[in-house]
């Protein structure tokens, strides 16, 4: 093999290895990225019997349910309301404006992270259902048949 062959190889591996490295690399940014931007969703009855990773404990994510009846007050700024799938009832503390169809009976998605203690749920972010037909998939799945709409 010439010099100049064996120059022109390894320009041209070079190029190979040099474009080979900027896709692993912008592949693994985007793997990150996703993975910080996901959300996982949950029940109260996953909450209440610890089904949720370890690593999702200081994560937020987002908790599903039914507004139980009687219990939505305020405490100065904060909304504190309970959230049940008829199994299993958490507290959701939320300091913001509700959406115009949050109401007691209706289902709820909120985004948010555990409290320290783990006794609460801090929502960040309240979903209210737009009809009276509307459930999110995933809770609709974890509901007795009666209390499906």
């Amino acid at each position: 093999m010439t010099p100049a062959a064996r120059k022109k190889l390894k320009s041209r591996l070079l190029v190979v290895v040099l474009f080979l490295l900027g896709i692993g690399t912008a592949t693994a940014l985007t793997l990150t990225a996703l993975q910080e931007n996901l959300s996982y969703f949950r029940t109260t009855s996953d909450i209440a019997s610890g089904q949720y990773p370890e690593r999702e404990k200081n994560r937020a994510f987002r908790l599903g349910g039914m507004v139980e009846q009687g219990s939505v007050k305020r405490e100065g700024a904060t909304l504190v309301f309970k959230v049940t799938d008829f199994h299993n009832s958490l507290e959701i503390r939320f300091n913001g404006i509700p959406p115009d169809l949050f109401r007691e009976g209706q289902g709820i998605v909120a985004e948010g992270k555990m409290s320290r203690d783990g006794q609460s749920f801090l929502a960040t972010r309240l979903l209210a259902k737009h009809d009276e037909n509307y459930m999110p998939p995933e809770l609709a799945k974890t509901l007795p048949p009666q209390n499906k709409h």
